[in-house]
């Protein structure tokens, strides 16, 4: 049975909700953890994006990365 692998397209915000940010990862728990300790540089980091507030699973890289796609 070959490996199934989970991926997520995912929508962070910041506290007063007026910043959005859609992304993609294969984890998760762990992005969340990465965005909420100021771990990625750049755009997430300067505005202070980490709130999750919508995420969509599914099991094909190319679906999850139209759907990301499709939200920008």
């Amino acid at each position: 049975m070959p490996f199934e692998r989970s991926y997520y397209v995912y929508i962070l915000t910041n506290w007063n909700n007026r910043v959005m940010c859609v992304g993609i990862t294969n984890n998760l728990e762990r992005r969340v953890y990465e965005h909420k300790q100021k771990l990625v540089k750049g755009f997430t980091e300067k505005y202070n994006v980490s709130k999750l507030v919508y995420f969509e699973e599914t099991g094909d890289v190319s679906v999850a990365l139209a759907r990301e796609k499709e939200i920008k």
